[in-house]
């Protein structure tokens, strides 16, 4: 064990903080919002102490319902080294909310070994049946119910079904799946690739799979491709000639998902939340991430040649982009209970800044997609023509109009290339489109064949505010239908001469003839 002072938060008063010599600093303040309340008044604060307070309750009414397969010294093995632990409520002893436990998969996986199939399945099944237990003991509080003295004498197995008779329809708990990126790269896999995501299957199937056992055939999740891991596969086919079986009571369901922020995280020393990938290759410190140092080690790789060939030019390790997080997302989808919101590219602002060294280009690939707009300004008609790379960022566009001089057209050409240069340089679009949207010049006027906008200042103009509503997802309004200012005085054509009296050579009045149109 070894002290160190910590806080909360930057703002809150110093703690001191007793935690295992192998975990991280930032193990400390995850203690510190993890445990009650009345334990942060003597300032001195032990984790072996704040972990007694739940854990031996928990094994105690485990002990007592017969459970003989795991006791005190599974559960923390478990916790020292960083494998699983329970949710906030659990910690803090809040019975008026389902019990929940968060599982770290990097903590199966080794660059050396490969996974580790049977204390992945372990650490599983402790966390299922305490979450069994947790619900049993707390059933009556969630329900607003006084508990029934003869409930408690029973064991567990038949308090279980007792329990189940009226409310099989309900779920016990939560189990959460984090830091997938750092076990992938442990297996030697790429996050954004078909391998990386039926690893991520099998992972995620497995957990549900063990962990809707005796809940009933319905519940079953999707069969993954067991052969992307084989160390699951034989336990897989097991458990699934188990959970298929039909049974008279029916034990309530866990539901299986993918963590989102919170302590629990930060205390098993997670470097990416739930599913999400590791878009920076090194830490908030400056130190290499050990997703990084796992991958480097899978290509022979030492930290000083991977330097040297940094500066050189070459890309060793291209973080994940927006588009790898969707598609991870959308694969995992059949193989839990619940998912968490769909990732959405403008919370990670920074990823994009990562993907392209400085003085780099990253040219378009020869084929590529991209989008072609026709419309029309004032009836002057032009095309608007993008190339995007594989993940759908923008890297190239092309302003081509119908019917203007060849000086216009060499302009907007040279302008378009100039743009695709820094595009492809890594300038982000946001740059472009604050320069360039709502510039004043040339053509102005009703815009035809876009329903998206209906006036514009310029070519450049609507060219720039389409461009940020469809890669940017920032639709821009429209500039005042107004190319003068209000001192301005407009031009007065002929009908619109004021109909007033002026003096010719003395005191005579004579009025303004009218004008008359003739074809």
């Amino acid at each position: 064990m070894r002290n160190l002072q910590a806080a909360v938060d930057p703002d809150a008063s110093l703690y001191s903080v007793t935690i295992p010599a192998q975990w991280e600093d930032q193990s400390a303040s995850a203690i510190l919002q993890l445990c009650p309340s009345y334990q942060l008044e003597s300032h001195v604060i032990r984790t072996d102490k704040v972990i007694t307070s739940w854990l031996l309750p928990l094994c105690n009414y485990a002990k007592n319902a017969g459970i003989q397969e795991w006791g005190l010294t599974d559960w923390e093995n478990i916790l020292l080294y960083q494998q699983a632990c329970p949710n906030q409520r659990i910690w803090q002893n809040d019975i008026s909310q389902k019990p929940a436990f968060t599982i770290n998969l990097a903590a199966f996986a080794s660059t050396e070994t490969g996974f580790d199939a049977h204390a992945y399945h372990k650490v599983l099944q402790i966390i299922i049946d305490s979450i069994h237990i947790l619900y049993e003991q707390q059933f009556n509080f969630i329900n607003s119910e006084l508990p029934f003295t003869e409930l408690q004498n029973k064991t567990q197995k038949d308090a279980v079904s007792s329990i189940t008779s009226n409310y099989s329809h309900d779920f016990a708990g939560t189990l959460y799946l984090t830091n997938l990126d750092t076990c992938l790269a442990q297996l030697g896999l790429d996050y954004d690739s078909h391998q990386g995501r039926d690893v991520a299957c099998c992972l995620t199937c497995f957990a549900t799979l063990l962990s809707t056992a005796g809940c009933g055939s319905d519940y079953l999740p999707l069969s993954p491709d067991w052969n992307a891991l084989p160390e699951l596969t034989s336990l897989a086919k097991e458990i699934w000639s188990l959970a298929s079986e039909k049974k008279k009571s029916l034990l309530p369901r866990i539901e299986t998902s993918f963590s989102i922020p919170g302590p629990e995280d930060i205390l098993l020393n997670s470097e990416a939340c739930g599913l999400a990938p590791i878009f920076s290759p090194v830490t908030e410190d400056g130190h290499l991430a050990m997703s990084t140092i796992a991958r480097m080690a899978k290509q022979g790789l030492t930290p000083e040649n991977a330097l040297a060939a940094t500066l050189s030019g070459n890309l060793i390790l291209q973080p994940p982009s927006h588009q790898a997080h969707c598609t991870m997302h959308q694969a995992l989808i059949g193989f839990t209970t619940s998912m968490p919101p769909r990732p959405h590219p403008l919370e990670y602002p920074l990823a994009s800044k990562t993907i392209l060294p400085r003085g780099v280009r990253e040219p378009l690939p020869p084929r590529h997609k991209g989008i072609t707009q026709k419309a029309s300004i004032a009836g002057r008609g032009l095309f608007l023509r993008t190339g995007e790379y594989e993940d759908g960022k923008l890297g190239e566009i092309s302003i081509t109009p119908l019917k203007e001089n060849t000086m216009v057209k060499g302009l907007l050409d040279s302008l378009g290339q100039a743009v695709s240069i820094g595009l492809q340089y890594g300038v982000p679009l946001k740059e472009f489109v604050s320069t360039f949207a709502y510039s004043r010049f040339g053509i102005a006027g009703t815009v035809e064949g876009d329903p998206g906008a209906i006036y514009a200042t310029s070519f450049l103009d609507y060219s720039f505010r389409l461009l940020s509503d469809v890669y940017l997802n920032q639709p821009l309004p429209d500039a005042p239908n107004n190319l003068y200012s209000s001192n301005e005085k407009l031009p007065l054509l002929p009908l619109d001469l004021p109909k007033k009296e002026i003096k010719n050579h003395g005191s005579s009045k004579h009025k303004l003839s009218k004008f008359k149109l003739v074809s």
